[in-house]
Parts: structure tokens; C-alpha cells; sequence
């Protein structure tokens, strides 16, 4: 959500953040809706501060026995209270006409993003690791995986395309994987490990800005409850619509949960492979600062994430997001990509993001500065660490070997008992 009160002040900037964006200018339309809201208000005070002085005047016209006066004005008291119905009925629809624009327009970019396009205008910050040279040619996890326990026709028999069971010691490396994170997270990186609900009311998606712009993209129960797409629903909007005291600032949070997502845009999309799946786990992790910490804490997550994939020795690159290739959310954002052998090239496994206080406003998440006596709104910041499913598909094909079989990343063994190797069925 925007500062009414900057887009006020600083139109010009605003609409130039916009066009960062590639969207046409806004605040004319905007600043004549809060013009249209706060006149219709003032209206509504200066009738209902006459309404109490006539009230009180009626009194003393009575008092005085002038009949005449008092009839007068208990005329006009009811003409106000007439009137005033009327008047609430279009401050509610300008307030929710004007509501509505501001929550459907994206987050501005950071002064240092690059201005573009799509993925192709993002910049690359670093690279870490070396590419395995293998002496043979090799595979695409979709072709080797089903040997080692990817059951793709056991998933799509049960639940339709984009789901996959994993059996045996597949299903172990994935938990493997996950206890790694969560605990790599908690333990060496300060996150306090949350299980959260996995289903949310409509104020926790458009807290974090998924509703109203993004419902095809979810899954919705029966009951008008919604699936998490991310943890970083639950966790961020934990400290929705709360004043967090100072003293507790900086809040890290993580949670390894199920993820759903329809995919709604991604026809034709990685259809083979388990890349893109309806349901897929995530350690998630997201941090909630006073604004003065945000860029230290967006610099401190994109490190938790980066460890990961060195502790597993996956190879990976980081991008700096362009303004066109950005989530709704987000004011700057760095992706993880790892590289993936059967593609030649890196894909993404994270992102992180520094939302500044677009989702604090929607949620009404404040703190109090010390020595201040106005709140402020909150910073938030979120960003996977990792993404389970495709860490598995990355651990698959950079240790993937010609037999078939599938060595164990070191860091792994205490969660693999003694399990060092997957290994095809005969």
C-alpha cells in the first residue's frame, strides 16, 4: 500500500517510480479521489459540529421561549441528520474506490535497481562455485529421478499434473534437505522457527500484497480460507495490525511448510521434472526491522540463503532483479540461481526481497521510534531459504553419476543415517 500523504507531496516522484514500473502515470487520478474523500469528510464534520451547536442553541432558544428560533433550528438539526447518510454513503464510496487503486498498484522500485524490461535486463552481482566437468553426458533429473524414487505417475494419478510422490530414499533425501535448512537457519543464522497455519483469511493475502491482484494464482477451501502460497503470509503477518515494541526489533522468523500455488501463469512452463509443482515445500524466512535496518537485513537474509547452496556446494550466481522482472511486493530484490546441468544453465532457488513498508501499511504494522510519540510503520523483508523441492532437483543432477546413482552431499550424512548414496532400482 502507498503513503497517501507522499503521493501529496511528491506526485512527480511518484509517477516516475511508476514508470520505473512501466505503468502510465497515476497521481492526478489518485490526488482527485483524496481530494473528492477529504473534502466529503470535512463536510461531514463542520454538519456534525453544527449539528451540536444547533442542539445546544435549541436549548436556549426553549429556555428563552423563542418558540419561532428553536422550531427554525430544530429544522436544520434535522435536515443535517438527513443529509448525513447520504454524505457517509459517498465518503465510503470514494475511500473504497480510492483503496482500491492504491492497493493494486505495485511497490516502487529501490533508487538502485535496474531499470528493464523482463529476466532478460537483470544484472549478475556474483557467481560462487565451480561447474562439475562431467566425463559423460548428463541427465535431466526427470529422466534418472523415477529410478531413485521421483514417482511422477503415482502423483499424477492421484492428484493430476504438477504433483509428485516421493518414495523411499527420495523421500528421505527431501526431509533430509529440509531439517538441514531449518536447522542451518535456526540454529547458525538467529530465525525462530514457527509452524504456522497453512490456511489464511483474506486480510493475511492482501497484508502481503497476493489479494487482490493475485487470487488466480491460489487455492481457495470451501469455506473461503486460503491455502499459503509462502510462508511469508503466515510469518510476516504475525505482527499484523500490532505496535511492536523497539526492544524486539529486529523479528526473524522461519518455517519449513507445504506450499500451493496454481500456476496459473506458467502453462507450457518446466511441464516435465519436479521444478514446478502445484504443492512443494519451502524453509521460508522473513524479518520484520524499523527501516533503518532493512538494507542490513536484506544483505544478512540473502547471505542465510546463499549458505545453504555453498554448505551443499551447489554452484549458484546472484541477480539483481530489474524493475520489470520484480514481484508486486518488493522494492529490490536478489535472486539465488543455481546451476543445473541437464539445462546448462542456472536457475532460480531463491528470492529475496526488501519490501520497505508497502506490506506494514496494508497490514497496519507499526513500532514506536524511541523519544518519538507517533508509530511508524514497520520494514519487511522475505525470501526462500530454500525452496526444498528445487534444492532437490539441483543436489540430483550436480551428484548424479554414470550408473545412475546419486552421491550425498556431505552436510547431509546426520540427516541420511548412513545413507551416502541413492541408488536405481535394479
Amino acid at each position: 500500500m502507498h503513503d497517501i500523504r507522499f503521493i501529496r507531496e511528491n506526485p512527480a516522484a511518484f509517477d516516475a517510480g511508476l514508470a520505473r514500473r512501466g505503468l502510465a502515470p497515476l497521481s492526478t487520478e489518485i490526488l482527485a479521489l483524496d481530494e473528492q474523500s477529504r473534502a466529503l469528510k470535512t463536510q461531514l464534520q463542520v454538519g456534525q459540529a453544527r449539528r451540536n451547536e444547533a442542539s445546544k442553541l435549541i436549548g436556549q432558544a426553549m429556555a428563552a421561549k423563542d418558540v419561532e428560533k428553536a422550531e427554525a433550528l430544530k429544522a436544520e438539526v434535522a435536515a443535517i441528520k438527513e443529509g448525513t447518510p447520504v454524505l457517509e454513503a459517498q465518503d465510503r464510496e470514494v475511500g473504497d474506490a480510492l483503496g482500491a487503486m492504491l492497493a493494486a498498484i505495485p511497490n516502487l522500485p529501490a533508487d538502485d535497481v535496474p531499470q528493464g524490461d523482463s529476466e532478460a535486463d537483470n544484472v549478475e552481482v556474483s557467481r560462487w562455485g565451480t561447474v562439475r566437468a562431467f566425463d559423460f553426458a548428463p541427465q535431466d533429473h526427470a529422466d534418472f529421478g523415477p529410478a531413485l524414487g521421483l514417482d511422477f505417475e503415482g502423483g499424477a494419478a492421484l492428484s493430476g499434473a504438477r504433483f509428485t510422490a516421493l518414495r523411499g530414499q527420495m523421500a528421505r533425501l527431501h526431509r533430509a534437505l529440509a531439517q538441514f535448512m531449518l536447522d542451518r537457519q535456526t540454529a547458525q543464522n538467529g530465525y525462530e522457527e514457527v509452524n504456522p497455519p497453512l490456511l489464511v483469511r483474506d486480510e493475511a493475502l492482501f497484508g502481503t500484497g497476493q489479494l487482490p491482484k493475485f487470487a488466480e494464482d491460489l487455492f481457495r477451501t470451501t469455506d473461503g480460507r486460503w491455502l499459503i502460497p509462502t510462508a511469508e503470509v503466515s510469518l510476516t503477518n504475525l505482527v499484523a495490525n500490532q505496535i511492536v515494541p523497539l526492544a524486539d526489533l529486529p523479528v526473524r522468523l522461519t518455517a519449513l511448510t507445504p506450499c500451493f500455488r496454481s500456476e496459473a501463469g506458467s502453462a507450457g512452463r518446466d511441464t516435465r521434472g519436479f521444478i514446478r509443482q502445484h504443492q512443494f515445500e519451502k524453509v521460508e524466512l522473513v524479518a520484520i526491522c524499523a527501516p533503518d535496518e532493512s538494507e542490513g537485513e536484506h544483505e544478512r537474509m540473502c547471505a542465510a540463503a546463499e549458505g545453504i547452496l555453498e554448505a551443499l556446494a551447489l554452484p549458484y550466481r546472484k541477480m539483481l532483479l530489474c524493475t520489470g522482472d520484480m514481484g508486486f511486493g518488493a522494492r529490490k530484490t536478489w535472486d539465488l540461481e543455481v546451476w543445473l546441468p541437464s539445462q546448462n544453465t542456472y536457475r532460480e532457488i531463491s528470492s529475496v526481497s526488501n519490501c520497505g513498508d508497502f506490506q506494514a501499511r496494508r497490514m497496519n504494522a507499526r513500532y514506536k521510534p524511541e523519544g518519538e510519540k507517533q508509530t511508524r510503520f514497520l520494514h519487511t523483508l522475505n525470501g526462500s531459504g530454500l525452496a526444498v523441492g528445487r534444492t532437490l532437483v539441483a543436489v540430483l543432477e550436480n551428484y548424479q553419476q554414470a550408473d545412475g546413482s546419486v552421491i550425498v552431499p556431505d552436510v547431509l550424512a546426520p540427516y541420511m543415517g548412513g545413507v551416502t548414496r541413492l541408488t536405481p532400482k535394479a
